[in-house]
């Protein structure tokens, strides 16, 4: 099972998915309902409890946030697998993470539009990367072309889910793998390295951008083929 990031969708995932359904894998790459850490991993835990028969949970960016939590107490999920993710450990927050190491494209000035959402907070909104920031910052490495479209079809993530904790996580108990960007722009590699170690993932560095699933689909389809031979 596939879970994308913020300002993504499941369609990131095609290169990938195409990929493992030739190596006849299952596939499921439900929407993540990018509303908050609680939300959505209660989403796709919801999700997980309708699939018989052993899991291999996969997050992309905030996805790892998603995954990490929605996981925890089912028996069938028995890998996880992180792509340019997040790996929190417990009370760890998205802003906190972002910003734990230098070089995110995030923390620059005027990264965001800021949208308000029906129901919203006082103080809330939902958060877009702008169009002039998207390229260099989520999409170095694709052309110009490709990753104006990326922008374009961006879905939001508020601004409450910034600063939401992290809860118990699923790690302590069920093996990862790691993929880590060295180009990423969005997660710095150093604090993606230091959050794979945390958690005693297996480790595969490769040269791509934080959108890795799409540079290099070949590569993340391999690492999640491994983890599910390692624990069938």
């Amino acid at each position: 099972m596939l879970v994308h990031g913020a300002w993504a969708d499941s369609g990131s995932w095609n290169g990938v998915i195409w990929r493992l359904q030739l190596a006849g894998y299952t596939v499921y790459a439900p929407p993540n309902p990018l509303r908050g850490v609680s939300y959505d991993s209660a989403y796709l835990a919801d999700f997980l409890s309708t699939i018989s028969g052993p899991i291999v949970l996969v997050g992309h960016s905030y996805g790892g946030f998603a995954i990490t939590n929605a996981a925890t107490g089912n028996p069938n999920v028995k890998a996880l697998v992180y792509d340019d993710a997040y790996i929190p450990a417990q009370g760890n927050t998205l802003l906190g993470l972002t910003s734990a190491k230098p070089g995110s494209c995030l923390g620059a000035a005027n990264v965001f539009n800021q949208v308000p959402y029906p129901g919203s907070p006082a103080g809330d909104a939902d958060l877009y990367v702008k169009a002039s920031v998207f390229p260099g910052c989520f999409a170095n490495g694709l052309p110009p072309a490709e990753a104006a479209v990326l922008a374009a079809t961006q879905r939001p993530l508020p601004f409450s889910a910034l600063t939401e904790p992290s809860g118990p996580p699923a790690w302590t108990t069920i093996p990862s793998w790691d993929v880590v960007g060295t180009a990423d722009n969005v997660l710095p590699p150093a604090e993606q390295l230091a959050m794979a170690q945390n958690a005693g993932a297996s480790i595969t560095e490769i040269n791509a951008p934080h959108l890795s699933m799409i540079t290099d689909p070949g590569v993340v389809a391999s690492v999640i083929i491994q983890a599910a031979r390692a624990t069938s």
